[in-house]
């Protein structure tokens, strides 16, 4: 019974809820522009086999796709799918920070806690922590991907009802097509992207790796730069990802793509390289500003926590003075 208040009082508690919080204000932040990097990427539909409309028709820029979607669907349309990874971000990026900076003091070989984790240290525990939360983020990601995608018009669906349906057309490997790709572009990324952070946050402001008391000014910066850097190092295999998981098993006459590496020689051959950067600038512009919300609203959330904890502990040694 007082596992939780007692989890939660703990310094894992604190980087768990804080990491939390974090998620759910990246999430917030970013769905918009995510839904545009999302349509972006995606294939051209075929006008007839063996051809494909990126031959006549130009892809349209992100400006011109906003265009379209607010005049055809409206604004909700941008926040179409948001609930799936609104519903499940919290307790993954609490799982994302609170795994990393296990490992990151685990993989530090030096004993001392005082002493923020080396930077090599960093940039593995993001590499292992990237690789776990792919088994969470994998199916999460699929469903979104799948409601982002929904034609205007058809019956909308909820988070629930396409993963039950995903289920029960696709089965299992269903739900978690793509996981392979998903761990190729996050562990390369996360190492990218934690190792940036803490290496933005120290020259920003130097000695506050130990003192743990930058400005938001530089939380916002690190954060926001440190998504820039871990999208531009992996986004080639975002946009094969995302094509992976938006087509389904059934796909008239079969799905279009067989697999990773199919999906790459199949989008650069009718559609040049350029495919494989289409919709960056969109997600750059979306890490900027979801990356600087995460870690701004983490830093804050874990500093009230750990501030909100001293007061209590205080409060709690002052009544055992007193009853003695």
């Amino acid at each position: 019974m007082e596992f939780w208040p007692e989890f939660l009082a703990s310094s894992g508690g604190h980087e768990f809820v804080a990491g939390g919080v974090g998620g759910m204000a990246g999430v917030l932040a970013g769905h918009p522009l995510d839904t545009l990097r999302i349509r972006l990427q995606q294939p051209p539909r075929p006008v007839s086999p063996g051809i494909t409309a990126a031959r006549v028709v130009r892809p349209p820029s992100a400006v011109a796709l906003l265009r379209g979607i607010l005049r055809a669907e409206g604004p909700s349309a941008l926040y179409r799918g948001m609930a799936a990874p609104l519903a499940s971000v919290a307790f993954q990026n609490a799982m994302v920070f609170q795994v990393y900076a296990i490992l990151s003091r685990s993989l530090d070989r030096r004993m001392s806690t005082s002493e923020p984790p080396s930077y090599t240290s960093v940039a593995l525990a993001g590499v292992g922590t990237g690789a776990l939360q792919t088994l969470i983020l994998s199916p999460v990601e699929l469903v979104k991907i799948r409601l982002q995608l929904e034609a205007a018009g058809r019956k909308r669906q909820g988070p629930v009802d396409m993963a039950r349906d995903i289920m029960r057309r696709e089965g299992l490997r269903g739900i978690y097509r793509g996981l392979t790709v998903t761990a190729l572009r996050d562990a390369p990324s996360h190492g990218v992207y934690f190792w940036t952070y803490e290496y933005a946050r120290e020259r920003l402001h130097p000695g506050c790796r130990s003192t743990g008391q930058e400005s938001l000014a530089t939380m916002l910066v690190s954060g926001g730069l440190a998504g820039v850097a871990s999208w531009v190092c992996c986004y080639p295999l975002d946009v094969v990802k995302s094509r992976l998981q938006a087509q389904t098993q059934t796909h008239p006459p079969s799905p279009r793509y067989r697999g990773v590496v199919d999906c790459f020689r199949k989008s650069v051959r009718e559609e040049g390289l350029p495919v494989l950067w289409r919709g960056l600038g969109t997600a750059v512009a979306r890490a900027f500003v979801v990356n600087g919300a995460i870690f701004s609203a983490y830093e804050l959330a874990l500093r009230f926590l750990v501030r909100n904890n001293g007061r209590q502990t205080l409060v709690m040694e002052e009544m055992k003075c007193h009853d003695h």
